[in-house]
């Protein structure tokens, strides 16, 4: 009978060993790398205790470290239905690395399936001291109720309306569609078709920026109108949509966000209509491909952004439960008029 040769101890690191090397104490290690700003540490010194828990590849338990200090560092960032563009990736990752920085470990999470209490029981699981929930998925007060006793100290939504009982950070999506048809209706367009992508990832979205679209028209006093124009995102389809645009008798067309205006655009060319002569286009997301098109593609710039950081909210909140819930505004969208329109 065989055996397999022994396999050499693996020595796993400690903050005894930290503390050896950089000739600190342990709580000096402690304080260091738990970003403990309430004790004076020359810079020097917390140079030192990094270095040393690099080179032995030590990092602190975040089991242990969520006991000491009564809950844990963990920010969930359900990715369930979440928004779909650009925009929202971007916030994300700003969120994310504002997070590390403070300390805060980030997990994102997968749950497509579940409805909003399902989730939220399967998020607490996980014991986050704060959850941001994103927009696609409406959190309800049992859902809120069951984070807060699982331990999470803050309940953010992220979405076009607030919850009770959580914290909101608003991206009323309305406003994107509101302006495109707003600006085209300005330029005496007055047949406007709305793009509704048949994608489900980005049907909350779709719904809201047609609704603001509509809104936009009915507020304007004119005998404009809207249709909404379902698309897939492929050739095909767009090609058979702009093979029957003449009959619809469209002069614009909001197309949801830059890329499926890009390809409808497209379409429309070489399906001979003119544009902006016969058509006039709007997209959403002002992606840098849309400036290299002839003619240049009129589109809503979207920034995600307030006063303060995202991720020094979170912390202001988890720091100081209990409060009322706030509310801010994150979208704040923008016209660029270019050819297209």
């Amino acid at each position: 009978m065989s055996h397999l040769p022994d396999q050499p101890a693996i020595s796993v690191p400690t903050s005894a060993d930290v503390a050896r090397l950089a000739g600190v104490s342990r709580a000096t290690v402690s304080y260091v790398l738990n970003n403990n700003e309430t004790v004076r540490i020359s810079d020097p010194t917390r140079r030192r205790v990094r270095e040393a828990a690099a080179e032995l590849g030590y990092v602190p338990h975040a089991a242990a470290r969520s006991l000491r200090a009564g809950h844990s560092r963990t920010v969930l960032l359900p990715d369930a239905q979440a928004p779909a563009g650009p925009p929202y990736q971007r916030f994300l990752a700003e969120l994310e690395s504002g997070l590390r920085r403070l300390d805060y470990t980030v997990v994102r999470y997968g749950g497509a399936g579940r409805d909003a209490d399902e989730a939220a029981r399967a998020w607490a699981e996980l014991r986050p001291v704060a959850v941001v929930s994103p927009g696609g998925l409406t959190l309800t007060p049992y859902g809120i109720g069951v984070l807060t006793r699982s331990g999470a100290k803050a309940v953010i939504t992220l979405g076009p309306q607030p919850v009770d009982g959580a914290h909101a950070l608003v991206v009323d999506q309305r406003e994107v569609g509101a302006r495109a048809v707003r600006h085209l209706l300005a330029r005496g367009r007055r047949s406007i078709g709305v793009v509704v992508p048949e994608e489900s990832v980005h049907a909350p979205c779709a719904r809201s920026r047609l609704a603001g679209a509509v809104r936009a028209v009915e507020d304007s006093g004119t005998d404009a109108g809207v249709r909404p124009l379902p698309l897939r995102y492929e050739e095909g389809p767009a090609e058979e949509l702009a093979s029957r645009w003449r009959s619809l008798g469209l002069d614009a067309v909001f197309a949801y966000n830059d890329e499926y205006a890009m390809l409808l655009m497209r379409a429309l060319q070489d399906a001979g209509v003119g544009i902006p002569g016969d058509t006039a286009v709007m997209g959403a997301d002002d992606l840098m491909l849309g400036r290299l098109l002839r003619p240049r593609l009129s589109t809503v710039a979207m920034d995600l952004t307030f006063e303060q950081s995202p991720a020094e909210l979170i912390d202001r909140l988890v720091r100081n439960p209990g409060g009322a819930p706030e509310r801010h505004r994150l979208l704040r969208p923008t016209v660029v008029a270019r050819e297209s329109s």
